[in-house]
C-alpha cells in the first residue's frame, strides 16, 4: 500500500502515469477516490499523483490538526516521490493546502488549479453553511444535515446523488467526530495579503449555482492573483467535477498544456 510518514502520521496516496507531476487534492470529508475520472484521463500524459489528505481516507485520523498541516504534508509527499516540482490542482479544502503550498514553497509549484475556492475563512465553509441554514436543519438528525442542504450546494443533484453513492461504496463516511476534527482544521485562513506574491500560471474554476463557495469568492482570487484566469461553470455547483465532468477535463488539460 503506497505511504509515507509526515510529521509522526501516516498518509495514503495513490499515483498513475509518467511525465510532469501532478498533485491532486481533494475536498473536506472526502479522499483520492474523487479524482478517478481525473486520473484515468491525466495518467497518459503526466505523472498523477493523489493522497488522502490526513484525517480523511485510507489515511491516520489525528483528533487534531491544522491547515498548516495540510500544506507540510503535501511538501513531505513531493519530498518522499523525489519531485522537485508540479502542478497541484485542489477542489475545496484541496485548493486552500494548494494557495498554502505554493505561498510556503512557491520553487515546488509549476502550474495552480484552484477549483471551488475561496482565499479566507473564520470557519470552513461547510460550517458557515449549517450557521446560515441552522433554522431549517432544527429536527434534522446531524449525519442528515448535509444531505438535505445539497439543494443549496450542488446544481446537478440526480449526477451529485449518484457520485456520493459510488463514493460510499469505495470509501466510508468520516465520523462525527473525524468530520468535526476535519472542519476544525479549516477556521481561520487568510491568505489575502500574500496572493499577489503568487507568480505561477493559475486557473480558478468556480460553478456558478454554488452555496459553499459561491463564484464572488473564486473572482476575488483571481484579482489577488496576478497570472490568473476565472473560469466560471455556469451548469455547476461546488461539484464541477461531477457535474460537468467533461468540461472540467478539457478546461483543466488546455489549461497544463499552454
Amino acid at each position: 500500500m503506497p505511504e509515507f510518514i509526515s510529521n509522526g502520521v501516516r498518509l495514503y496516496y495513490e499515483e498513475a502515469g509518467e511525465g510532469m507531476p501532478v498533485i491532486l487534492l481533494h475536498g473536506l470529508g472526502s479522499s483520492h477516490a474523487m479524482f478517478r475520472q481525473e486520473m484515468d484521463f491525466l495518467k497518459n500524459e503526466y505523472r498523477v499523483i493523489a493522497i488522502d489528505c490526513r484525517g480523511h481516507g485510507k489515511s491516520d485520523k489525528p483528533v487534531k490538526f491544522t491547515l498548516n498541516d495540510h500544506i507540510e504534508d503535501v511538501i513531505a509527499l513531493l519530498d518522499h516521490l523525489g519531485i522537485k516540482k508540479a502542478h497541484i490542482i485542489g477542489v475545496s479544502m484541496g485548493s486552500y493546502i494548494a494557495q498554502g503550498v505554493v505561498l510556503a514553497h512557491p520553487d515546488r509549484v509549476e502550474k495552480l488549479v484552484l477549483v471551488v475556492s475561496k482565499a479566507h475563512g473564520k470557519t470552513s465553509s461547510t460550517q458557515e453553511l449549517l450557521t446560515r441554514y441552522a433554522d431549517e436543519l432544527e429536527g434534522i438528525e446531524e449525519q442528515k444535515q448535509m444531505e438535505y442542504l445539497s439543494k443549496y450546494v450542488f446544481h446537478n443533484l440526480p449526477a451529485i446523488q449518484k457520485w456520493q453513492e459510488e463514493m460510499a461504496q469505495i470509501e466510508p463516511e468520516l465520523s462525527l467526530t473525524e468530520m468535526a476534527a476535519a472542519n476544525k482544521a479549516l477556521e481561520g485562513f487568510d491568505f489575502r495579503s500574500a496572493l499577489p506574491t503568487v507568480t505561477a500560471q493559475t486557473l480558478i474554476i468556480s460553478g456558478s449555482y454554488d452555496g459553499l463557495n459561491p463564484p464572488v469568492r473564486g473572482q476575488e482570487l483571481a484579482s489577488l492573483i496576478q497570472n490568473s484566469t476565472f473560469v466560471e461553470f455556469e451548469q455547476s455547483g461546488h461539484a464541477p467535477n461531477v457535474e460537468e465532468p467533461e468540461k472540467i477535463i478539457t478546461t483543466v488539460s488546455a489549461f497544463l498544456k499552454k
